[in-house]
């Protein structure tokens, strides 16, 4: 990721991972986007809070993804990302709902700039 990612983050501030739900959390027993945050080179940053529990995007066709996560994810207090560009970390990406309800809440707390670097993207269909 860090290779494959290098122009995404090349001039950005942190790496803040997508959160897990402490109930999933406490069941998996990590955080695999924290766990790739680790490794590309920023200073990571638990900037997010999943703030309600959701019905695992996996599990959900891509037309519920969106609604599924809207409004899921908020800022963590004393985490500030104001007037930063922030790479959010995640480990997958399907329809890309997660990586946006996250942005959002970034963006909100005052991030300049959001990208996003996953290890691995879902192609349904051939470009």
């Amino acid at each position: 990721m860090r290779t494959r990612g290098e122009p995404l983050l090349i001039d950005a501030d942190l790496a803040v991972p997508v959160p897990l739900h402490p109930f999933r959390r406490r069941e998996r027993g990590f955080n695999q986007a924290e766990d790739l945050a680790q490794h590309v080179g920023l200073p990571m940053v638990a900037a997010l809070r999943r703030v309600r529990r959701t019905v695992a995007q996996a599990d959900l066709p891509a037309a519920r993804r969106h609604g599924n996560v809207k409004g899921a994810f908020a800022a963590r207090h004393g985490r500030s990302v104001s007037g930063k560009i922030v790479v959010l970390i995640d480990d997958v990406s399907t329809t890309g709902a997660t990586l946006d309800a996250c942005a959002i809440a970034l963006k909100e707390a005052g991030a300049r700039e959001v990208r996003a670097l996953t290890a691995a993207r879902v192609v349904t269909q051939r470009r």
